[in-house]
């Protein structure tokens, strides 16, 4: 939902007074969007959203360096918030690691107006935006930030056994534990005790973890 006069309340993050204001002036001109505050930093930022109640936070953030992280968490943890990043060159290790903190989105700040209007109506409806396009979840955002498989390095075991490879990529796939259980003629169960084993063999603590630790590692590329 927008905010009360059905409008996209936006609040803009940018160290840059210079941007900051010029990406003010284009939203402010775009039908739908109202710009309702301007912030320098995540602290002040952080401070804003809790007072100004926006739906969208657009932080401008040079994500490879991960400097001034620590208000994302404060910022995603807010349900009706969503946080868009602005980076200038962004980095699939970092951008896995800022959408495991609770952002929606990361986008190039040299993307054009169009592009980062898209961007924002996606994140509205629920859906996340990595690079040039929208996802429907978490796990297919990670999927696209994996390299293809020539790109990636020769995967380790880990100790993980041929069936339980089987349920990670099915994890990876978004499936759920019923599903997985027909597919691989298991039952609940079983399939339970199969992630609790791979938890454990790969020092992980839930599905989204499994998804990233499978990402970053190239668990399910043939050798």
């Amino acid at each position: 939902m927008a905010g009360n006069n059905g409008r996209i309340h936006v609040l803009i993050t940018s160290e840059h007074p210079v941007f900051r204001d010029g990406l003010r002036r284009v939203l402010q001109a775009e039908a739908g969007f109202e710009v309702v505050g301007l912030a320098s930093h995540g602290a002040e930022a952080l401070r804003l959203a809790r007072k100004l109640k926006p739906d969208i936070v657009l932080f401008d953030l040079a994500i490879s360096s991960g400097a001034d992280w620590e208000p994302l968490k404060g910022l995603s943890s807010s349900p009706s918030v969503r946080t868009i990043l602005l980076s200038a060159v962004p980095d699939q290790e970092r951008v896995m690691e800022v959408i495991q903190l609770g952002v929606r989105g990361v986008i190039s700040k040299q993307s054009p107006v169009p592009a980062l209007v898209r961007c924002m109506r996606s994140v509205m409806a629920g859906q996340y935006w990595v690079g040039r396009g929208s996802v429907n979840n978490i796990v297919e955002a990670l999927r696209r930030l994996t390299p293809s498989p020539k790109a990636q390095p020769k995967a380790k075991n880990f100790g993980i056994t041929p069936r339980e490879l089987e349920v990670v990529a099915a994890v990876v796939a978004g499936r759920t534990n019923r599903v997985i259980a027909e597919k691989l003629s298991l039952s609940e169960q079983t399939v339970k005790h199969q992630l609790t084993s791979i938890f454990d063999k790969l020092g992980v603590s839930g599905r989204l973890e499994l998804a990233i630790f499978a990402a970053n590692h190239g668990l399910l590329n043939p050798d």
